[in-house]
């Protein structure tokens, strides 16, 4: 059967983007910091809304919040479209051969894990990322680290995406060795 699948190429002729994710404020220390104090879950209930601690902190912290928001969006530095590349601005990429981490407007590539360096992913959400809700993947082979992502948003089904790449990848490897 050799019957073409919508938007599918093989890894030996191109590249292919398979899903992107931007980091969330839990990325950051700032953020999680912020987060852990959103996180408080004291107050009362007044006509069936929580009022809580952390609810009226997340409204005082606006101000101090956005300002992170933005610089994480920015591309470049000092100005917009002019200057050095943001490093706080970056997305994580998952392709038909590895995970990336990159500028956003621009792709240029700050680091990548090929698919067949792991056979892991871990969830790990730190304190302050829960809040987000966000969490860290950690890619492994065996027990040694291999790659890690920061602050990914709903990390869970990206894990999930991370792995079925990955079995398809290794799979396609082993099917193509000579014998």
């Amino acid at each position: 059967m050799s019957t073409a699948i919508a938007g599918v190429s093989p890894a030996t002729e191109k590249e292919v983007t398979i899903m992107t994710v931007w980091p969330t404020l839990g990325a950051t220390a700032y953020g999680r910091w912020w987060g852990r104090r959103f996180a408080n879950r004291i107050g009362i209930t007044l006509f069936g809304m929580p009022i809580t601690v952390g609810r009226l902190m997340a409204l005082v912290s606006i101000p101090f919040i956005l300002p992170v928001y933005f610089h994480m969006l920015i591309p470049r530095l000092p100005f917009v479209l002019f200057g050095f590349p943001n490093p706080a601005c970056r997305r994580y990429r998952l392709t038909n051969r590895r995970v990336l981490v990159e500028q956003a407007f621009g792709g240029s590539e700050q680091q990548s894990v090929s698919l067949d360096r792991f056979d892991t992913v871990e969830v790990r959400v730190l304190p302050g990322q829960e809040w987000y809700p966000s969490g860290d993947l950690v890619f492994r082979k065996g027990a040694v680290e291999t790659f890690r992502l920061s602050g990914v948003p709903h990390p869970e089904p990206f894990r999930q995406t991370c792995l079925k790449a990955h079995a398809g990848f290794v799979g396609v490897q082993l099917c193509s060795r000579p014998l």
